[in-house]
C-alpha cells in the first residue's frame, strides 16, 4: 500500500515539519458510497464537526476486516472494498503520538443492523449523515475552520484527504463527473 500523504505539525500550525519513529495506532477508514455515489458522513453534533467512517484496528485484526467492521458499528451497513487508496501518517509531534490510517473506498449494500457506537461516540452525539461527495468536502472544508481542537484538525485534515483522493479515483473510474 501507498502513502498518500504525512501530516505533521506544521500542517496545523506552521514551522518545520517533524517525523515521529515509534506508531502508537493504526486504523482503518474511508469513503463509504450507496448506490447513487452518495457518501457516508459521521456528523458529531456535540462539535458540529463530521468526519469519515473508520477507528482503531483490534490486535490480529486484518485492515480491510477493520474498516468494513468500523463500516457496520457505525453506519449499521454491511459494505464491500472497491479499491484501496493507500496510506495516511499522522506525525502529532505535540502529543508525541503517531497513528497510520489505512484508507479504502467501499460499496454499501443494505442496512442490516443499528449502529453499535462506542460510549465516546454516543457522547459526541455521531449519527450518520449520507451526502454527494462534492458536498462532503465542503462540509470538511467548515470543518477545518471551524475547528479550534488540535488533534481534531488532524482528524479533519487526514478525511478531507482521503475524500479527495477518493474523488481522483472514482472520475479517473468515471464513476462521477458524468
Amino acid at each position: 500500500m501507498q502513502l498518500i500523504r504525512r501530516i505533521t505539525d506544521s500542517d496545523i500550525a506552521g514551522g518545520t515539519p517533524e517525523l515521529l519513529d515509534l506508531i502508537s495506532r493504526y486504523g482503518s477508514r474511508g469513503v463509504l458510497l450507496d448506490d447513487m455515489l452518495n457518501t457516508a458522513m459521521m456528523y458529531m453534533s456535540k462539535t458540529n464537526l463530521y468526519k469519515l467512517p473508520g477507528g482503531g484496528i483490534n490486535e490480529g485484526e486484518n485492515i480491510k476486516d477493520a474498516f468494513l467492521r468500523e463500516v457496520k458499528e457505525e453506519t449499521g451497513y454491511s459494505a464491500e472494498i472497491i479499491h484501496e487508496l493507500g496510506y495516511i501518517e499522522e506525525h502529532k509531534k505535540r502529543n508525541n503520538f503517531l497513528q497510520f490510517s489505512y484508507c479504502f473506498i467501499a460499496q454499501a449494500h443494505d442496512s442490516s443492523s443499528n449502529t453499535m457506537l462506542s460510549e465516546s461516540e454516543l457522547e459526541l452525539g455521531m449519527v450518520v449523515k449520507w451526502m454527494t461527495l462534492d458536498k462532503a468536502l465542503e462540509v470538511m472544508n467548515y470543518s477545518i475552520l471551524n475547528c479550534d481542537d488540535y488533534s481534531t484538525k488532524f482528524m479533519i485534515l487526514r478525511d478531507k484527504t482521503i475524500l479527495e483522493k477518493s474523488m481522483v479515483v472514482l472520475n479517473r473510474e468515471s464513476l462521477i463527473g458524468k
